[in-house]
């Protein structure tokens, strides 16, 4: 496989390509997320490295789950005793061949093992699921809940992790995702879901018309304002105005009346 047919398998950056056909790895790698989840191709690029405390006689390139838990959990005593910090995440998206996981791994060991910076492949979060390759489908194409189920969770996860709690989480996160795809499209697609509109929405809105007299400040400010009552009284004693007391007289009252 040619050098410009890899990266544009992979997508990945060409000194992060060029890094690795150095390391004279035992085969090349052509599907990262098959070739890097049994964790063999990364032993064998750390030993280049660490050839004392990664002996590759104890690595086994096989595709079973018992061969890549082992190496793995040898992976794992290395970087424990040279205190190496991968993201967990990013092993457990290789190990069950999530998309992307196995790339943007690859791309941290380089900047771990050579101390340059790269850009990585996607600037956005990346969340190991098929949330790309769905939007990129039409509608009618598109999974549907149970399908992005079995699609998002595969079936080594459920047998390294046995626990029911935790993959009835991870069930309700994918649907979670599903029924927010499934919104958007109904709102930006409301003819195909036969939305019917609201009486608010289909009421007619009309603009309220103010001539440029009446939509200036100072008439404006002068409508606003309220004038108290006991000023109007001073003004209108001001002007001579005079007023009168009328004084009522109560009726008698019966002494009989109850």
């Amino acid at each position: 496989m040619s050098y410009f047919t890899s990266q544009r398998r992979t997508g990945l950056p060409r000194p992060v390509l060029r890094w690795l056909q150095s390391l004279d790895l035992t085969f090349s790698p052509r599907h990262f997320c098959r070739d890097f989840s049994n964790g063999f191709l990364i032993a064998e690029i750390f030993s280049w490295y660490y050839p004392e405390d990664i002996p590759m006689r104890c690595f086994e390139n096989g595709t079973s789950l018992a061969v890549k838990l082992s190496n793995w959990s040898q992976l794992g005593k290395f970087f424990a005793k040279r205190n190496l910090k991968p993201i967990r995440e990013l092993i457990d998206g290789t190990i069950h061949c999530k998309p992307g996981a196995a790339e943007i791994f690859v791309q941290d060991i380089y900047t771990m093992l050579t101390n340059r910076r790269i850009k990585h492949i996607q600037d956005e979060e990346t969340d190991f699921t098929d949330r790309i390759y769905q939007d990129k489908l039409p509608m009618v194409a598109r999974s549907t809940a149970s399908r992005a189920i079995k699609s998002n969770i595969t079936l080594t996860e459920i047998m390294v992790e046995p626990n029911i709690n935790k993959n009835r989480q991870k069930i309700n996160a994918i649907i979670n995702m599903h029924m927010q795809r499934r919104l958007l499209e109904r709102e930006q697609n409301p003819e195909r879901f036969n939305i019917k509109r609201t009486l608010g929405e289909c009421a007619i809105r009309r603009p309220s018309v103010l001539t440029p007299a009446m939509s200036s400040p100072n008439l404006l400010k002068q409508k606003s304002v309220r004038v108290p009552s006991v000023v109007s009284t001073e003004i209108r004693g001001k002007m001579g105005v005079h007023f009168r007391t009328i004084q009522v007289k109560q009726a008698e009252r019966c002494p009989f009346d109850l």
